[in-house]
């Protein structure tokens, strides 16, 4: 279980020049254009609760005017929620002063733009070392930092050079050195990828998944597109004007999705591609563990199945079927099960993409065993589940 580490409870956001006075109105549930149109003011937010995984990459996305951004600005008080709570760790972010605010902002969280947010008057290194600045490190201890930053997201040698130099995916990395600078606990990505060239985009998430297997960060990243965010997403929740509609694991949210709004978003994404052998794959029907062929012979008949999956303390070792040890055991009783009475069938990781196996699983005679690499059986998988999936049924 992961550890919360930032919980959201009853937000709400109204924007106008009285909400307090109209949040009667949005707690007795009228709609937003109905608020809008009779008192002029709009819902921003309604009843958000949200509970974020330290270590996790959580995505909230939705359509334009759905309210990630407002969301994510709450985070760290650029925006101040007209109801609700928010803390981070055993903090209580709303009860914070300015003078708390300000330190929680350079030492708890950085924030990555969509338009990059550099400084063109000061030179890539110094843009990156910025945050070091301002809490007040040293000039050499602050560039040295950033320098090793620069490396680490693939610039180094352009410290010296100014924004306008770079393209915009170099610039984008800049962006994301910066707030990885600070060494700050939670990063804060608002479409963060989403002015970048397709190419460029697909690299950056690449970087983004590769470091944060190192780094492990809390990273709370807004996007409207839910490819990005099955492929970053460890935790998605989808917004629809202001509202939480639903909240879970990639898998489920492409595989159950709650409304039609969500199932209208999902439809078109490429499930070979989103989807992992572990996300479909189902239990072992029928798991041998007896080594001599009259007790696996038992454990056999006592599945629905004609066939079974051998594991002994190595581990799984292959496919067995019931004929061949009705045959063996007209010799032999008591003699143990040989490789040669096992199945040469291909194995298949439980990380892998669906659309790496396809071929292999539905040409294969028997559902394929579903092993890690350390011999472990998770799982089988079989052309009429992959079927299934790849259908949307």
């Amino acid at each position: 279980m992961t550890e919360p580490l930032i919980r959201i409870e009853n937000l709400y956001k109204v924007f106008g020049t009285n909400p307090k006075e109209v949040m009667p109105r949005v707690l007795e549930g009228q709609s937003k254009d109905r608020i809008l149109s009779e008192t002029g003011h709009t819902v921003g937010l309604k009843d958000i609760n949200l509970t974020i995984g330290k270590g996790q990459i959580y995505v909230i996305m939705g359509l334009s005017g759905s309210g990630k951004s407002t969301l994510i600005r709450h985070l760290n008080r650029l925006i101040d929620p007209t109801d609700g709570s928010l803390h981070v760790g055993d903090v209580d972010v709303m009860q914070l002063s300015q003078k708390e605010l300000q330190d929680f902002r350079r030492h708890k969280m950085s924030m990555v733009f969509q338009r990059f947010g550099l400084m063109p008057h000061r030179t890539v290194l110094e843009n990156v070392a910025y945050g070091l600045k301002v809490q007040g490190v040293t000039k050499k201890e602050r560039n040295a930092k950033a320098a090793e930053w620069l490396d680490t997201v693939g610039l180094s040698g352009y410290g010296k050079q100014y924004p306008s130099q770079l393209s915009g995916g170099q610039q984008q990395r800049v962006g994301l050195a910066r707030a990885l600078c600070t060494d700050a606990e939670i990063l804060l990505m608002d479409e963060a990828f989403s002015a970048l060239d397709p190419l460029i985009r697909s690299e950056m998430q690449d970087q983004l998944i590769e470091l944060q297997e190192k780094l492990h960060k809390t990273i709370v990243f807004i996007t409207h597109d839910l490819d990005e965010a099955l492929r970053l997403g460890d935790r998605i929740a989808i917004l629809k004007d202001g509202e939480l509609v639903q909240e879970g694991a990639p898998e489920d949210i492409l595989l159950n999705p709650a409304t039609d709004y969500v199932e209208a978003f999902v439809k078109d994404v490429n499930r070979a591609r989103a989807l992992t052998v572990e996300n479909v794959m189902k239990p072992p029907v029928c798991r041998i563990t007896s080594s001599t062929i009259g007790e696996a012979l038992k454990q056999m008949k006592s599945s629905v199945d004609d066939y079974g999956y051998y594991v002994n303390e190595e581990g799984y070792q292959g496919i067995v079927l019931q004929t061949t040890l009705e045959e063996a055991l007209e010799k032999d009783p008591d003699a143990f099960i040989e490789e040669e009475m096992l199945e040469e069938v291909p194995l298949i990781s439980p990380d892998s993409a669906l659309e790496e196996i396809i071929p292999e699983t539905l040409s294969a005679k028997y559902p394929l065993p579903v092993v890690t690499k350390k011999g472990e059986l998770k799982g089988r998988l079989s052309p009429s589940s992959l079927a299934e999936v790849l259908s949307g049924e």
